[in-house]
């Protein structure tokens, strides 16, 4: 069992900066991936980033490539999403995921175990 915490939602305008956080545990259990998700009101789930905890190494859809940065401390255990240049479009709940299987598609919903409880982000004038 992976448990996740998300931290760091809030209210921003056109333009402004967020960084969320995920806290993972219990610090022996370490993931293969962990993925950052938004959900918009009657949109589907959609990742915003994700990296492999050994390696390191990020995916990012074009939706986001050039604004979200997505970085992993292991002593802390945390995986953190940096936003910049934030777009109304970017509003919804963000949550991250814990992947524990190896072969599983970065961008898929459905390859992630576990799941936080999500913060809002909401970009607004």
């Amino acid at each position: 069992q992976v448990q996740l915490a998300e931290s760091g939602g809030g209210s921003v305008p056109p333009g402004g900066s967020l960084r969320l956080s995920c806290a993972v545990s219990p610090h022996n259990r370490v993931p293969i991936a962990v993925g950052w998700f938004r959900q918009a009101p009657g949109k589907e789930r959609e990742c915003v980033g994700s990296i492999f905890w050994r390696n390191e190494i990020p995916f990012y859809p074009d939706s986001v490539r050039g604004r979200f940065t997505i970085s992993r401390d292991n002593d802390k255990m945390t995986v953190d999403l940096q936003m910049s240049g934030l777009e109304p479009e970017d509003t919804g709940v963000y949550y991250c995921a814990a992947q524990t299987s190896v072969g599983r598609p970065l961008r898929s919903p459905l390859s992630y175990d576990f799941w936080g409880q999500g913060t809002q982000v909401t970009v607004s004038s």
